[in-house]
């Protein structure tokens, strides 16, 4: 077994970093952004990508580049501000504030996934130091000052190579998960909205003189033989079990913890089983956010302002339930309890042989996006696993 020399080495010595631009002030103001085609990237966003951002909610026009600065594709974006020592890579030319900091390695010394798999390793100790401080941020004098623990370039190289083949594994899973999603969302919308499921001849219903009922809670037309309800009257009962606190995290890696975050769609892992709640499957919302999510394998409950809707009705099971609850208008009430407002909503109860026959198509799509899930699970595990391993040389790549 060869012997990986390690040696330590600023940041400084490994490539060249500065912060971001945005110089412009208000940074929000609307004709930065008028028609807008340069992506300018957000520390949200850092802290969402897996490993490399694709996309961004904001874009540039000229006069918005004019005052900031567009960063070369692979650019490792470190976060100094907000969420701090999140790190990413740039998949496409972007730009970012100064509450980031882009970094690019010298070739002949290092690459910015090496390093992005550094901060990695270090983030939470990272945080933590600059938590029980008094200004919550760090600055370009600790990047400057910033130590690591490096091997020689080609074996730099081999440690992300095979990081990053689990990370892109990852990657590829939630992009093969969304497209399942949106492909049942296509149909919901065309059968539930649109009300063009098939009828009895397979056509579609309401385009073919399906006949249609005037509802006065909705104020329109519905198919004969649905029924209105609020949402409150078709919520039944769920086991009761403690919810998880957000220090609790990351301490562990068996059950997956759903909570109301809007950025991620699972928060983190634990191995106690007092938390988990343990149904077919189940709609987990935001009271605060008003974010929905579908969950169809154990979980636990993250405690802030989470809670959890099983349907009580056959002819509304747990997920058709989701799709009605995402399709209604967004409750505009500020900070506020959202769950109140939720149940006062109207919502349509389709007859159960449409029920029936949505169910039959999007099963599947379910059942693969639980797969996906579980596999990304262990991908993770084994990520987090092999980082510390590989980072300090206890486990070694051969040749």
């Amino acid at each position: 077994m060869n012997k990986i020399k390690w040696t330590k080495k600023r940041l400084t010595d490994l490539g060249k970093f500065a912060r971001g631009k945005s110089k412009h002030r208000p940074r929000n103001d609307k004709t930065l952004f008028k028609n807008g085609h340069y992506p300018l990237v957000q520390t949200g966003d850092i802290k969402k990508a897996n490993l490399y951002i694709q996309k961004s909610e904001e874009f540039y026009n000229e006069k918005g580049l004019k005052q900031s600065k567009l960063w070369p594709t692979d650019t490792l974006c470190i976060t100094i501000a907000a969420n701090i020592a999140e790190t990413a890579l740039l998949g496409q030319p972007m730009c970012f504030p100064d509450s980031i900091v882009g970094f690019n390695a010298f070739p002949n010394k290092s690459n910015n996934l090496f390093v992005h798999y550094v901060f990695e390793l270090l983030k939470q100790q990272i945080q933590d130091n600059v938590n029980g401080s008094i200004q919550k941020n760090i600055n370009l004098e600790f990047l400057e000052n910033f130590e690591l623990m490096v091997p020689p370039l080609n074996y730099q190289n081999k440690v992300s190579k095979l990081l990053k083949d689990i990370d892109s594994k990852i990657t590829n899973n939630n992009a093969i998960s969304k497209e399942l999603e949106s492909m049942a969302k296509t149909i919901y919308d065309y059968w539930f909205l649109q009300f063009e499921f098939p009828d009895k001849d397979g056509k579609p219903y309401k385009s073919n003189g399906g006949k249609m009922v005037w509802n006065d809670q909705l104020k329109q037309e519905i198919p004969e033989g649905w029924e209105v309800s609020i949402v409150k009257n078709i919520l039944g009962d769920y086991p009761r079990t403690k919810t998880i606190e957000s220090k609790e995290y990351n301490s562990g890696s068996l059950y997956p913890i759903i909570d109301q975050s809007k950025d991620s769609y699972i928060c983190g892992y634990t191995d106690n089983k007092d938390y988990v709640l343990n149904l077919d499957d189940a709609i987990v919302f935001g009271d605060h956010s008003n974010k929905s999510k579908y969950v169809n394998f154990p979980f636990a409950r993250g405690a802030d302002g989470t809670q959890i809707l099983n349907s009580n009705n056959p002819r509304l099971p747990n997920y058709l339930l989701y799709q009605e609850i995402i399709a209604l208008p967004e409750i505009e009430k500020g900070y506020s309890r959202h769950f109140k407002f939720l149940k006062a909503q109207n919502i349509t109860i389709p007859t159960l042989d449409i029920t029936k026959k949505y169910m039959s198509i999007v099963s599947n799509m379910l059942l693969q996006q639980r797969k996906i899930i579980k596999e990304n699970q262990q991908l993770q595990s084994l990520r987090d696993f092999l980082l510390p391993m590989l980072m300090n040389g206890q486990v070694i790549i051969e040749d």
